[in-house]
């Protein structure tokens, strides 16, 4: 489990890549990775994947096919910026939301407008995840918790305040540029309820 309060910005420094699985090495600062170990989870860019290696500022995690046709990952370049952040401590404060780290799908950038000093992106998202999306509820993209502006005709808008903009990789996205989004856990649930109440 994840709040989406983005720790760092790791760096893809290796990826091998088999037909529908890759194998994914990371590099970040040997403070995030201090009492990391294999077996530990770690959310990048909001997918929560597991460590089976470590070496230095380096650690490498398995991304299986489902996770690869579901993700950005299916894309991603030696070099791309990753939000990280390690899993939730049970005894720390809770802040940002509950994020599983388990993406719904992906999402492309469609505007990007400063709005005095904030920073407005807007994305269109897959028609499945209509109903999933609301105005001021709660969403991770790229894995950082945020609070959805307005949602219209299959787009959503959130806006980042300049720390979040410097922390994480949403501020360097251009028009076009796709992301992880995960939508609230409690708007999921509530969903397939009133489904299932319709027989749907």
């Amino acid at each position: 489990m994840f709040t989406g309060l983005i720790q760092e910005q790791g760096r893809i420094s290796r990826i091998v890549k088999h037909q529908h699985h890759i194998k994914l090495t990371c590099k970040a600062s040997r403070k995030i990775l201090a009492d990391y170990k294999i077996g530990d989870s770690m959310a990048i860019n909001g997918v929560c994947l597991t460590c089976v290696a470590k070496s230095g500022d380096l650690f490498t995690v398995d991304v299986m096919p489902e996770t690869f046709r579901r993700t950005i990952f299916s894309t991603s370049r030696v070099g791309d910026l990753v939000n990280l952040e390690l899993a939730m401590s049970a005894n720390a404060r809770f802040e940002g939301h509950l994020v599983t780290g388990h993406v719904d799908g992906v999402a492309t950038l469609v505007q990007k407008k400063s709005d005095e000093t904030a920073l407005v992106l807007s994305f269109a998202f897959p028609k499945e995840l209509e109903g999933q999306i609301v105005a001021q509820g709660s969403i991770a993209v790229n894995g950082v918790s945020l609070t959805v502006v307005s949602v219209a005709s299959g787009q959503f808008s959130v806006s980042l305040i300049p720390h979040t903009a410097k922390e994480t990789n949403l501020a360097s996205l251009k028009k076009g540029d796709k992301v992880n989004i995960e939508t609230d856990i409690l708007a999921k649930y509530m969903q397939a309820q009133v489904a299932r109440m319709k027989g749907e």
